[in-house]
Protein backbone atom coordinates (compact mmCIF):
# COMPACT_ATOMS: atom_id res chain seq x y z
CA UNK A 1 0.00 0.00 0.00
CA UNK A 2 1.30 3.23 -1.06
CA UNK A 3 2.08 5.81 2.16
CA UNK A 4 -0.03 8.68 0.11
CA UNK A 5 -3.26 9.01 -0.10
CA UNK A 6 -5.31 11.88 -1.03
CA UNK A 7 -6.30 12.92 2.49
CA UNK A 8 -3.01 12.53 3.94
CA UNK A 9 0.68 12.42 2.73
CA UNK A 10 4.07 13.05 4.01
CA UNK A 11 5.61 16.25 4.18
CA UNK A 12 9.08 16.66 5.38
CA UNK A 13 9.15 16.60 9.32
CA UNK A 14 5.77 15.21 9.28
CA UNK A 15 2.29 15.00 6.97
CA UNK A 16 -0.45 16.93 5.85
CA UNK A 17 -3.82 16.31 6.33
CA UNK A 18 -6.65 17.31 3.56
CA UNK A 19 -9.98 18.56 5.87
CA UNK A 20 -13.30 19.10 4.68
CA UNK A 21 -14.76 21.33 7.84
CA UNK A 22 -17.92 20.59 8.85
CA UNK A 23 -18.82 23.43 11.22
CA UNK A 24 -21.46 23.93 13.63
CA UNK A 25 -21.83 19.68 13.85
CA UNK A 26 -23.72 18.77 16.78
CA UNK A 27 -20.76 16.68 17.81
CA UNK A 28 -17.56 16.85 17.11
CA UNK A 29 -14.95 14.28 15.45
CA UNK A 30 -14.05 12.46 12.54
CA UNK A 31 -16.79 11.47 10.24
CA UNK A 32 -14.82 9.80 7.71
CA UNK A 33 -14.30 10.92 3.89
CA UNK A 34 -15.34 13.33 1.97
CA UNK A 35 -13.86 12.39 -1.31
CA UNK A 36 -10.14 12.90 -1.17
CA UNK A 37 -10.61 14.68 2.01
CA UNK A 38 -10.95 13.77 5.83
CA UNK A 39 -14.54 14.73 7.11
CA UNK A 40 -13.80 16.75 10.26
CA UNK A 41 -17.10 17.75 12.50
CA UNK A 42 -16.64 21.24 15.02
CA UNK A 43 -19.00 22.37 17.48
CA UNK A 44 -18.36 26.05 16.52
CA UNK A 45 -19.83 28.31 13.92
CA UNK A 46 -17.79 29.18 10.67
CA UNK A 47 -18.09 32.75 12.51
CA UNK A 48 -14.63 34.71 13.62
CA UNK A 49 -12.36 32.42 12.58
CA UNK A 50 -14.20 29.62 16.19
CA UNK A 51 -14.83 26.90 13.13
CA UNK A 52 -10.68 27.04 12.50
CA UNK A 53 -9.12 26.82 15.87
CA UNK A 54 -11.56 24.15 17.47
CA UNK A 55 -10.77 22.31 13.94
CA UNK A 56 -6.62 22.90 14.98
CA UNK A 57 -7.53 21.58 18.35
CA UNK A 58 -9.12 18.32 17.28
CA UNK A 59 -6.02 16.56 16.09
CA UNK A 60 -3.68 16.94 18.95
CA UNK A 61 -6.35 15.50 21.38
CA UNK A 62 -6.96 12.54 19.06
CA UNK A 63 -3.47 12.02 17.49
CA UNK A 64 -1.67 12.28 20.98
CA UNK A 65 1.17 15.07 20.55
CA UNK A 66 1.53 18.80 21.79
CA UNK A 67 -0.31 21.33 19.94
CA UNK A 68 2.24 22.65 18.98
CA UNK A 69 3.32 20.42 16.37
CA UNK A 70 -0.44 20.85 14.47
CA UNK A 71 -0.75 23.93 12.25
CA UNK A 72 -3.09 25.22 9.37
CA UNK A 73 -1.83 25.75 6.26
CA UNK A 74 -4.02 26.42 4.07
CA UNK A 75 -8.05 27.21 3.64
CA UNK A 76 -8.70 29.84 6.56
CA UNK A 77 -12.55 30.63 5.04
CA UNK A 78 -13.19 27.70 3.47
CA UNK A 79 -14.55 24.47 3.81
CA UNK A 80 -11.20 22.41 2.38
CA UNK A 81 -8.70 23.20 4.22
CA UNK A 82 -4.79 21.60 5.27
CA UNK A 83 -2.93 20.66 8.72
CA UNK A 84 0.56 20.14 9.05
CA UNK A 85 1.26 17.91 11.54
CA UNK A 86 4.69 17.54 13.17
CA UNK A 87 6.18 14.74 14.51
CA UNK A 88 4.77 11.73 13.07
CA UNK A 89 4.27 9.28 9.80
CA UNK A 90 1.35 8.89 7.69
CA UNK A 91 0.73 5.61 8.97
CA UNK A 92 1.23 6.77 12.88
CA UNK A 93 -1.90 9.60 11.96
CA UNK A 94 -3.80 6.92 9.55
CA UNK A 95 -3.32 4.52 12.58
CA UNK A 96 -4.31 6.87 15.30
CA UNK A 97 -7.35 8.23 13.75
CA UNK A 98 -8.46 4.63 12.78
CA UNK A 99 -10.69 6.23 9.73
CA UNK A 100 -12.24 3.84 7.31
CA UNK A 101 -10.98 4.73 3.93
CA UNK A 102 -14.11 2.51 2.46
CA UNK A 103 -16.48 4.72 3.95
CA UNK A 104 -16.25 7.74 1.93
CA UNK A 105 -18.68 10.45 2.14
CA UNK A 106 -19.68 12.99 -0.84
Amino acid sequence: MSSETGWLRPAGDGCVLRVWAVPGAARAGVAGLHGDALRVRVTAPPEGGAANRELVRLPPRRLEIRPGDVTPEAGPTGRQKRIHIRGLAVEQVRARLSVDTAAGHN
